[in-house]
């Protein structure tokens, strides 16, 4: 079962401030993440599962954001 990431950080007793340090990125990017309005790149990801103590499989990214990602990867 795949798990948004407001989730895994709520299951990890972490706050947006605590989460968004941990990661080394503002409160308003963990923001954006959370609402899916943009989406992290594979290198936070991995620091995503490292945090919340999680695996890449666990986690839920809306389709539309990952056929983009994919998207832009063939086009380079």
């Amino acid at each position: 079962m795949k798990i948004s990431l407001k989730a895994l950080r709520v299951n990890a007793e972490m706050t947006q401030e605590s989460a968004a340090k941990a990661l080394d990125i503002t409160v308003r990017t963990l923001q954006n993440w959370e609402n899916y309005d943009t989406s992290p790149t594979a290198q936070q990801l991995l620091k995503i599962c490292n945090t919340y103590n999680c695996e890449l499989a666990d986690i839920f990214l809306p389709s539309m954001l990952a056929k983009s990602e994919n998207t832009e990867q063939t086009a380079e």
